[in-house]
C-alpha cells in the first residue's frame, strides 16, 4: 500500500505543480546572476533523466550534483562527461573519486566551458575590425563526503571559478552542500543539495571603448545558487529488471522554481534507458538517453549519452565515460 501511494504520488505531483505552486513566480529574477556554466549538468545518466538526480547520484558525477552521493558509490571512479551545448559551445567535466574508508570519500573535479573566438565589432565596423576576442571558463573543485549513518550521509565541496571575457577575469570561490537520506520504507530516499554558495562577483581588467574611452568599475552579480530537494525510489526491482523513479524540486535564485521529474530501466544492470521531463521551464522540457556498463579488465566501463531538447536555442547531446576501479 505504501509503494502504491508513493507510486501515484510521483506521478500525479508533476502535473499538478506547474498549475498550483508556481506558474510564473520568480521569473522576474532572470539575469541576475554571473557564471552561468556553473548551472550545466554534467553527465550522460543525470541529463537524460531530466536533472532529476539529487536523489539518486551515487557515482562520481554526484561531485556536481550532490557531494552527499559520492560515498553511495560501490568503487574509485573517474568520470569524463563532454558536452556539446547550444549555439556551438563545448563544455567539459573530469572527476575522479577515492575512497579513504568505508565511511569517507573524497574527490576532485575539473570544468571548462569555451567556444570560438569572436570578431571584434564596433559602431563604425559593424562586421569587424578585424581582431577577435575569446570566452571561457573554468572551475576546480574538492569535495568530501562521510556516511554518518548507514542511511544518513552529508557532503560538502569548496570550488574555485575563473571567467574569461577577452582582457577581463572574473575570479571566485564557492560552496556546495548537500545531505542524502534512505528513509527506510523500501528503496525510498530523501536528498537535498544547495550548490555555488558564495559572495557577489565583479570582473578585474581595463578596457578601452569606443572613443579611446577607458572602463575599470564593474557591477558585482550574485553566483547562481540553486537549492535542490529530490525523492527517488524503485517501483520495481528484481535480479533483472529495476525500474527507478525521481521527483526533484529546483529553486534558483535567478529565475522561477521549477520541477524535473526521471525515470531510468536498467537491464541486468548492463544496458539502461532514461527518460525526463521538466516543468516551468521556458525553454527546456523533454530529455532521453541510453547507456551501457561493460567490464574491460580490472575497470567496468559505464557509456552514458543524453539528448535535452530546446524549444528555441535546438537541441544539446552530453557523452560521459565512467570507469569504475
Amino acid at each position: 500500500m505504501k509503494k502504491t501511494l508513493l507510486i501515484l504520488l510521483i506521478i500525479i505531483a508533476p502535473l499538478s505543480v506547474k498549475g498550483q505552486l508556481f506558474p510564473t513566480l520568480g521569473g522576474q529574477r532572470a539575469g541576475i546572476s554571473t557564471a552561468q556554466f556553473l548551472k550545466i549538468g554534467v553527465g550522460g545518466r543525470a541529463s537524460a533523466m531530466g536533472d532529476a538526480f539529487v536523489a539518486i547520484a551515487d557515482d562520481a558525477s554526484a561531485l556536481y550534483w550532490n557531494p552527499a552521493g559520492i560515498v553511495h558509490s560501490k568503487s574509485n571512479e573517474i568520470l569524463i562527461s563532454h558536452n556539446e551545448w547550444v549555439v556551438d559551445i563545448k563544455h567539459q567535466f573530469i572527476g575522479g573519486i577515492y575512497h579513504l574508508s568505508p565511511n569517507d570519500v573524497v574527490g576532485l573535479s575539473f570544468t571548462t566551458l569555451h567556444m570560438d573566438d569572436m570578431p571584434v565589432t564596433t559602431e563604425v565596423m559593424p562586421f569587424g575590425t578585424g581582431e577577435y576576442f575569446g570566452f571561457g571558463d573554468i572551475a576546480v573543485a574538492l569535495t568530501y563526503s562521510r556516511k554518518m549513518t548507514e542511511q544518513f550521509s552529508f557532503g560538502a565541496t569548496v570550488r574555485y571559478i575563473e571567467e574569461t571575457l577577452d582582457k577581463l577575469k572574473m575570479r571566485g570561490v564557492m560552496i556546495d552542500l548537500g545531505t542524502f537520506y534512505w528513509t527506510g520504507l523500501g528503496t525510498t530516499r530523501f536528498a537535498v543539495a544547495i550548490s555555488n554558495f558564495g559572495n557577489e562577483l565583479a570582473p578585474d581588467g581595463e578596457v578601452v571603448l569606443f572613443g579611446n574611452r577607458k572602463k575599470s568599475e564593474w557591477q558585482s552579480f550574485s553566483p547562481p545558487t540553486m537549492f535542490r530537494i529530490g525523492f527517488a525510489m524503485e517501483p520495481y526491482q528484481t535480479e533483472t529488471h529495476r525500474l527507478t523513479t525521481s521527483i526533484q524540486l529546483n529553486h534558483p535564485n535567478d529565475n522561477s522554481e521549477n520541477v524535473s521529474t526521471g525515470i531510468e530501466y536498467s537491464w541486468k544492470e548492463i544496458f539502461f534507458a532514461r527518460g525526463g521531463y521538466k516543468l516551468n521551464v521556458d525553454e527546456q522540457d523533454f530529455t532521453f538517453g541510453a547507456g551501457v556498463k561493460v567490464p574491460v579488465g580490472i575497470a567496468d566501463v559505464t557509456f552514458d549519452y543524453a539528448f535535452a531538447n530546446f524549444e528555441r536555442l535546438g537541441s544539446a547531446h552530453r557523452f560521459s565515460l565512467l570507469l569504475g576501479f
